[in-house]
């Protein structure tokens, strides 16, 4: 059969992320696809993986995602007649010390929180379950009933036969040998039978799509890292349903097969393949048996089940997985390409995300917009960093050298460090900074005092800066302090056309007179929030736009993908400024001591940007705050950040004046009630849901993206409201379970602690199918489930700190 030339879709991969991706374009949107495979169907990765399936994970969405691969799954086979091997044993996961098991408590109230079943069992009841266990170790167990193991290469050549019957077409042994391109816009895929015109490409290349992207001028960070199991000869005694078992203090996992075992594991010292191009002839090849380097998980399995020391290996598999440098995988679309799409580097949950992912990524590739909240796995997370394929190969195998291990909150990778500085790192450094790094930039998180350790101790309750950040925090709201945030992402929009840009990009009426500057949203077909960022208007024609440093690329690419025609120009110029944020009751004064510009309350009003002289530079002030106190963010030229720190450092001596850290703007920000995107606002929610309708512009008559979905919504099912626990040792980090009147309503989305009002404080979003007033919120008696336990909680529709404005805007 040749090579058709022309399909609306041409999908590159024939794995279980491929077929599923082109079952779902197929079958839900009706699309003219073609999938090309190099080799056969389920070559690469697939067909070598260990096919387990779990579905619980941190995000709401990816839990979702890995649910609906189960339910797709189930029914498959009745839809294309051909058997996935699904089989719903539920899962074991082991806990042997105190941290663990409360990371399995807080995991299951998680669970809880996201719809879905787990229980915590004791020793007893795991022997029961499963009585080839030694158990002497264990402190208990969580049970997820409905995950399961299914077969990876049947449930590939199944979606691929769906594919099929609703009329995708599939050729195997075509190889994609580079794209004709006009400018960033992939015209037609050359193959070695042919060229294939096309209007997009979705890259489900596995292990060769960062090969792939590259032919159209993307970086898909993906690193090949050789991952080992052996399949044992039958056990006796082993149940066929037995479930399947993670054990991750003893970094294995095992699943029953055949009357024998699969088992593997996560080592921390794992062998990376190439950081090279991946050869051509490997889409069913194995690495030689190494069981040198496997001895170490033999070893902790043997001691987990006695059992199969005296089992024979059947066979041992040695093979290739693509993973990513921070444990999740890629979906979605690149800056640099228009139209190629991503789906790859699953980092050996393939199986598991397969069904879900496949979905989601056939209706971004159809709509341009992600259906859910899929920040997570947004291939827009990562940035020109990430082009150094060293630095991705050492941030990968760190990556998965964690796979396992205990996810303590607020743990930094610690690989390829440091890697972007500010000007001021060795100052901050000489006052004591911890620094975390966010996309490759060295922040200090805090700041340890005398006679404390300067670095993180990670432990499940108060870690070793909880005192510290307190001070921090104290110090903002009572003196003066200095944040770097030189991370922040920094653009400029310019043109005769960019007020009408903005107009249309941006909820919040943003083209107000030069001078002013203000905080919006931009908004998704939905209504949901995309971004949220600050935009100063310098001149008529000229706007400075500030973000956040994780969102460098996502919020770039979402303005650019929807400037209209016109003179218009966006450029990024993030390393061309520093950001000192001054902030707290006697920025005033200092801000007053070290420039000639007029910073009164009269002469420099919250809400606007000017242009002040600050030790012999020009700086952009911006009369904003994120901690609810009255400051500046300025932005200075970057080579002259360090000299307008140091003139501040000393105009603000007698205030005291000290650098201050990120997990004091966390705290700061949760007394104030400001949202924070990824967590708090997400694509999934809108303005209004979230308690931001101030910032948009309904009343105005002006046509913005989200507008009609906004107008069309009906009353509001959800709303975000805050939560304070008395309890002050009571420790929030996300993800617990808000219970109304002793009914589960909702989860928070961030938590943390209130140094002002000595309390921990949560937000989460409320719902009621019958709609959520303030006379509902108001009127129940509310509790948080925090690490499975109920603890009492009161609701806040203000903010849990609200100073007067004067504070702020005075």
């Amino acid at each position: 059969m040749s090579l058709p030339s022309h399909a609306q879709i041409v999908l590159i991969g024939g794995g279980i992320i491929g077929c599923s991706t082109a079952y779902h374009l197929a079958r839900d949107h009706k699309a003219d696809v073609l999938l090309i495979e190099q080799g056969r169907l389920t070559s690469g990765s697939t067909w070598h993986a260990a096919g387990l399936v779990g579905q619980l994970r941190s995000s709401a969405s990816i839990t979702r995602v890995l649910k609906y691969s189960v339910e797709l799954y189930k029914g498959l086979a009745a839809e294309t007649g051909l058997e996935t091997g699904w089989k719903m044993t539920g899962c074991l996961r082991l806990a042997t010390n105190a941290d663990r098991w409360t990371e399995y408590k807080r995991l299951a109230t998680t669970a809880k929180s996201f719809g879905m079943e787990m229980h915590l069992i004791s020793p007893d009841e795991v022997k029961r379950m499963w009585p080839l266990m030694d158990v002497s170790d264990l402190v208990g167990a969580s049970w997820l009933p409905t995950d399961g193991q299914a077969s990876p290469a049947d449930i590939t050549q199944s979606l691929a036969k769906g594919a099929r019957m609703h009329g995708a077409r599939i050729h195997e042994g075509v190889t994609v040998t580079g794209f004709e391109m006009d400018g960033g816009r992939i015209l037609a895929v050359l193959t070695d039978q042919g060229r294939i015109a096309c209007d997009k490409v979705v890259n489900c290349a596995g292990m060769w799509a960062r090969e792939v992207g590259a032919m159209a001028g993307i970086t898909v960070p993906l690193q090949p890292i050789k991952h080992q199991y052996i399949v044992t000869e039958k056990i006796a005694g082993l149940a066929a349903d037995a479930p399947t078992l993670r054990d991750p203090d003893r970094r294995t996992y095992f699943k029953e097969e055949v009357g024998g075992l699969v088992m593997g594991g996560y080592e921390p010292n794992p062998q990376s393949w190439t950081t090279g191009d991946i050869p051509k002839n490997w889409e069913f090849r194995l690495f030689d048996d190494d069981y040198d380097h496997f001895a170490q998980h033999l070893e902790q399995a043997i001691a987990r089940i006695p059992a199969l020391e005296t089992t024979g290996v059947k066979q041992m598999i040695n093979g290739a997985e693509s993973f990513t440098p921070d444990g999740n995988f890629i979906l979605g679309r690149a800056n640099d390409c228009a139209n190629m799409y991503v789906g790859a580097g699953f980092n050996a949950f393939g199986i598991a995300s397969g069904g879900g992912a496949g979905w989601v990524l056939a209706e971004w590739v159809m709509t341009g917009e992600q259906p859910l909240d899929l920040w997570s796995v947004d291939i827009r997370r990562f940035s020109g960093l990430h082009q150094d394929r060293a630095w991705v190969d050492a941030r990968t195998c760190e990556a998965y050298g964690k796979h396992y291990t205990i996810g303590f909150p607020h743990e930094e990778y610690e690989s390829g460090r440091p890697r972007i500085v500010s000007p001021l790192y060795d100052r901050l450094k000489g006052h004591r900074a911890v620094f975390g790094s966010k996309l490759g930039w060295e922040r200090p998180n805090w700041f340890a005092p005398a006679g404390v350790e300067a670095q993180d101790i990670y432990s499940m309750g108060r870690q070793n800066w909880f005192d510290a950040v307190g001070e921090e925090h104290r110090h903002c709201r009572e003196a003066v302090g200095i944040f770097d945030q030189s991370s922040f992402a920094k653009y400029e929009l310019t043109g005769k056309d960019a007020a009408r840009a903005l107009d249309y990009i941006c909820a919040n009426h943003v083209t107000k007179a030069p001078g002013r500057l203000t905080y919006t949203q931009l908004l998704n077909s939905r209504g949901g929030i995309e971004a949220d960022l600050t935009v100063a208007r310098l001149a008529e024609d000229h706007f400075y736009i500030v973000t956040g440093t994780g969102f460098r690329n996502h919020d770039f690419g979402w303005i650019a993908d929807h400037l209209p025609q016109g003179d218009v120009t966006l450029t990024d110029i993030t390393e061309d400024w520093g950001t000192l944020s001054l902030m707290g009751p006697k920025a005033r004064e200092v801000l007053a001591r070290v420039t000639s510009a007029d910073v009164s309350n009269a002469g420099f009003p919250f809400g606007h940007v000017r242009e002040i002289p600050i030790a012999g530079a020009i700086c952009r002030a911006l009369r904003v705050t994120y901690v609810g106190e009255l400051g500046w963010e300025l932005h200075v030229p970057l080579a002259a950040t360090g000299a307008v720190f140091d003139a501040l450092m000393s105009a603000g001596e007698r205030e005291g004046i000290r650098p201050l850290g990120y997990r004091a703007i966390e705290s700061l920000r949760l007394e104030k009630g400001y949202r924070a995107w990824s967590a708090d606002i997400t694509p999934n929610d809108t303005p209004f849901e979230a308690g931001l309708g101030w910032a948009v512009k309904l009343g105005k008559g002006m046509d913005f993206l989200g507008r009609a979905a906004l107008e069309a919504a009906g009353p509001l099912v959800k709303r975000l409201a805050g939560f304070v626990v008395d309890d002050p040792s009571a420790v929030l980090v996300g993800r617990e379970t808000i219970l109304r009147d002793g009914v589960p309503v909702g989860y928070l989305t961030s938590g943390g602690f209130g140094y002002t009002v000595g309390r921990p404080i949560g937000y989460g979003y409320v719902r009621n199918a019958e709609g959520v007033s303030d006379g509902f919120l108001t009127g129940g008696r509310y509790e948080l489930v925090i690490a499975n336990e109920v603890v009492p909680a009161r609701i806040a529709l203000q903010a849990p700190y609200d100073p007067a404005n004067a504070r702020v805007k005075g």
